[in-house]
């Protein structure tokens, strides 16, 4: 971290500047608002300390010159003439991070520019995420450049900062937990918890628990007090994911915690007050989860303020690539592999793919490749055998095998294909249409799922 001293007296400077040294820090030092001014169109700095009497520009005419600039660094203001009205100016109306009357308390100064310093390192990842987004089409884990997944970066970048509710909704493996977690970090809250609760995974006689806590005695087993997710979110976020498989009684339980912010553990007499940024996700359809008895009206209301549908990658086949580039990075992170690349036939049976399981099921494939690859590039071999059977199909000599014609639900062949090509593509491609769905593929086909699955060990698919 860079700290900028600014003080026209050299004593109080470079004492100043030998204790954010000690700290592990690096000092600079200017002995006016100009100078002070210059040094930062330099160098820039993490976290400023400033007096404000000085000849030239004194500390007034500093902060109010970094406010004019924008992205003003913490500051904290250093002053032997202090009084609660120049501390109400300086942190409030000329935006100081706060203030602090010489003679200065060396351990109040470094708790103070340690908070500072860490705010200061909140903000430049939030910069860092913003820069990713604009020089890559990536916004944290979250990859695309496809005009649907440009949309979604600008709904994060305008719900992220707010305190609204925010529902996201999607197939399962489409990322809804890293757009939670993008939110939160593009949150005023991002220096609290991020606590994420599946709702689905969790028996109804414990889920209650969960969420509100429990006091020692409540229940059969109940031996200690214990916090719930609501208490260990506290100043943070909590992602309740597969809100529609919450049962309604804890439905309407939360919609009250929503109305009034309070908590009351499962066994407690009391309630206490939470700061919690609620954010849910499920992969059922809202309307029809209303209507099946599965998700509250009210609730579902209350929610959804912000709206945020992830489409499945079948629907955004060009993030498939950038999306595949991302996830080996950080697969051969994870398993200490050089994996540089991917075969272009493999990206051909990428694109040919419907990726029924979304972008979990690509991280698995991915992941399996990276590690048999080990390094060097991902080639067919390295990848399960229905996309082999994908690209083998399209590669065979004389196959234009089941193209896909002006009409989605239609299929062509080239004069020249033999039935056992045709046979093939046309079966592959009914799987296709159906998302990898076997049992509808084969009604569709007017064969047994039995024979569905023979053909298919053939093909290698």
């Amino acid at each position: 971290m860079r700290v900028l001293i600014v003080d026209d007296e050299p004593a109080q400077r470079s004492g100043l500047a030998a204790m954010v040294s000690a700290w592990g820090m690096t000092a600079e030092t200017a002995s006016e608002g100009n100078e002070a001014l210059e040094v930062l169109s330099r160098n820039g700095a993490d976290v400023i300390l400033t007096d404000l009497n000085m000849p030239g520009l004194d500390g007034f005419g500093f902060l109010e010159r970094l406010r004019e600039m924008g992205d003003m660094p913490p500051t904290i203001v250093l002053t032997a003439y202090g009084n609660v009205e120049t501390a109400v100016r300086t942190v409030h109306e000329l935006g100081a991070y706060w203030f602090l009357e010489k003679p200065i308390q060396p351990k109040s100064l470094e708790v103070l520019v340690s908070r500072a310093a860490a705010h200061a390192a909140l903000r430049n990842d939030k910069q860092t995420l913003l820069r990713q987004l604009a020089n890559n089409g990536s916004l944290g884990e979250l990859v695309g450049a496809s005009p649907k997944m440009r949309e979604i970066f600008g709904l994060l970048q305008q719900a992220g900062p707010s305190k609204a509710c925010v529902l996201i909704t999607g197939e399962s493996g489409t990322g809804k937990e890293m757009v939670a977690r993008t939110i939160h970090k593009l949150s005023p809250r991002r220096q609290g918890p991020f606590i994420a609760i599946n709702c689905a995974a969790l028996p109804e006689t414990l889920i209650e628990s969960e969420l509100f806590g429990h006091e020692k005695g409540s229940f059969t087993g109940a031996s200690e007090r214990r916090s719930g997710c609501f208490e260990l979110a506290q100043h943070g976020t909590l992602l309740l994911d597969e809100i529609g498989e919450m049962p309604l009684p804890t439905q309407a339980k939360l919609l009250r915690i929503l109305e009034d912010s309070k908590v009351r553990r499962l066994g407690g007499k009391t309630e206490f007050e939470v700061d919690v940024r609620l954010v849910a996700a499920t992969n059922k359809v809202p309307d029809e989860a209303i209507r099946g008895g599965h998700l509250r009206e009210d609730l579902f209301y209350r929610l959804n303020v912000f709206h945020i549908h992830l489409p499945p990658l079948r629907e955004r086949k060009e993030d498939v690539v950038p999306i595949s580039e991302a996830l080996i990075a950080g697969l051969n992170r994870k398993h200490e592999c050089r994996v540089t690349g991917i075969a272009a036939d493999v990206l051909d049976a990428f694109e040919r793919h419907s990726w029924p399981g979304n972008v979990r099921e690509l991280r698995n494939v991915l992941e399996r490749a990276v590690i048999l690859a080990g390094e060097g590039i991902v080639e067919l071999k390295h990848v399960p055998a229905f996309l082999q059977g994908r690209a083998t199909m399209a590669a065979a000599a004389g196959v234009a095998a089941a193209s896909v014609t002006d009409d989605p639900e239609s299929v062509r062949f080239s004069i020249g294909t033999t039935v056992e090509d045709a046979e093939k593509g046309l079966i592959l491609r009914t799987l296709e249409h159906t998302h990898n769905n076997k049992t509808r593929a084969a009604e569709i086909l007017g064969i047994s799922l039995k024979t569905l699955h023979n053909k298919l060990k053939e093909y290698g698919a």
